[in-house]
């Protein structure tokens, strides 16, 4: 059953079947003992591994709460979250995106924690690994062992990644750091690094269409941006609880500036820290690109929490399930993601083997000749075993119509369709599995 957590879509148990022994069914399987949350993120690791061998990965991470508040009441055994009296826990997954083509290859890794204490009075001075900030470098080291076939390696992340320890211990020949700066660090020549990195001469300008970010009430529009970029060499904080820590880590800076923005819109000014080399501008443009990518990790909680999948409504009572149960919601997501991105993507050349399994790839081969019409505007126009060619199917499971011309093909639709090819694909292998005994 482990196999099949990954086809688990729909999030709200009142959702997650069509009758009440489905339902039933499957709070019992998140309160089993058996289901652990390190199986079912090492089950998923471990295909999204195989996906990653020969490329360069970014591997993006995160953190969010999921915040039960409202159902107070009804829960036991959660923590608190970001504002120290709501209750809920939190996640911190790790998406690995292939750096040349933008795929979206898949959920790497998933810590989630419940909070139960507040931090202590000399939490600054604690070694790393007591603290929760040790996350960031976790995951990581998690990434690393697991991708050892990848033929590069770099970690996206954003201001909260900004650590010290991580400078120092995560990058080596294969793998590299790409953080948004948090802090302004003290340089080895006795300045400060913002100041540094404002002192820095422009090297390019060029424009950047901005999508609209509902939740952060940002507008769509084509903003004029400005680059500069150079070396810095920050110092070992007083705060570093690594004592083994080099003494100072030399860097490369981006500082990313829009000019003249909108009135009542906050203008971009990214100041990124790498440890890739930049001396060109199309090196600071390729890294800048790659920071970009962190919209995927945005977009898989949106899809979590509201696009359909609404994990903070789920009925689920007691804190351990409902840890295993926000596992199974980003794996989901991630699939629904997935499936969104390939038939957005300029390249189909992504395999379906991505996201799923060969035996469900048997089943989507099965529906084609159901789900494509008579009229070419309405055949699967992707390769056969494309990630597109998948992706065109279960949107036509979930309500699409199959013509161009209606575009609604986005998370929900996607929820929808995989949860229907779930069930299709249970009874089928159901079926299989009795006519072989």
């Amino acid at each position: 059953m482990l196999q099949r957590v990954s086809d688990r879509q729909t999030i709200c148990l009142r959702q997650l079947g069509d009758t009440r022994a489905e339902q039933v069914a499957f709070r019992r399987f998140v309160v089993n003992d058996r289901v652990t949350v390190s199986k079912m993120v090492l089950h998923q690791r471990a295909r999204v591994a195989e996906a990653c061998a020969g490329r360069h990965v970014l591997v993006i991470q995160d953190t969010s709460e999921i915040n039960y508040e409202s159902q107070r009441g009804r829960k036991r055994g959660l923590g608190t979250v970001g504002n120290g009296r709501d209750v809920g826990l939190f996640v911190h997954p790790m998406l690995a995106v292939d750096a040349e083509h933008g795929h979206c290859l898949g959920l790497l890794d998933v810590q989630v924690w419940r909070r139960f204490k507040s931090k202590s009075k000399d939490y600054r001075k604690q070694p790393i690994e007591e603290k929760e900030s040790y996350r960031w470098l976790k995951g990581p080291q998690r990434a690393k062992a697991a991708l050892g076939k990848a033929a590069q390696v770099t970690v996206i992340d954003d201001r909260e990644g900004d650590i010290y320890e991580k400078w120092a211990r995560l990058p080596d020949r294969r793998t590299q750091l790409l953080t948004r700066a948090c802090r302004d660090r003290a340089m080895v020549d006795g300045g400060t690094l913002f100041a540094a990195m404002a002192e820095l001469p422009e090297k390019h300008s060029y424009s950047l269409d901005l999508p609209a970010r509902p939740g952060k009430k940002r507008q769509a529009r084509q903003a004029c941006l400005t680059v500069r970029f150079g070396r810095v060499q920050i110092r070992r904080p007083q705060s570093c609880s690594d004592r083994d820590a080099p003494e100072e880590i030399e860097l490369s800076a981006i500082e990313v500036i829009e000019r003249d923005p909108p009135a009542k819109e906050t203008p971009v000014h990214w100041r990124l820290l790498t440890t890739h080399a930049v001396d060109t501008v199309a090196q600071a443009l390729t890294v800048i690109g790659w920071y970009r990518q962190r919209w995927h990790i945005e977009q898989l909680f949106r899809t979590v929490k509201s696009q359909g999948l609404k994990i903070e409504e789920s009925v689920a009572e007691d804190g351990e399930a409902l840890e295993k149960l926000a596992v199974i919601a980003l794996i989901g997501a991630t699939t629904s993601m997935q499936l969104v991105l390939a038939r957005a993507a300029s390249h189909h050349d992504q395999p379906a083997s991505h996201a799923f399994d060969d035996r469900q790839i048997e089943v989507l081969e099965a529906l084609q000749g159901k789900l494509q019409g008579r009229t070419i505007k309405q055949q699967n126009p992707y390769p056969p075993q494309s990630l597109a060619w998948a992706a065109w199917t279960i949107a036509r499971l979930g309500g699409w119509t199959g013509y161009e011309s209606e575009r609604s093909t986005g998370p929900i639709t996607m929820s929808r369709g995989l949860t229907r090819f779930n069930a299709i694909a249970e009874g089928y292998f159901l079926d299989e599995d009795l006519c072989s005994n």
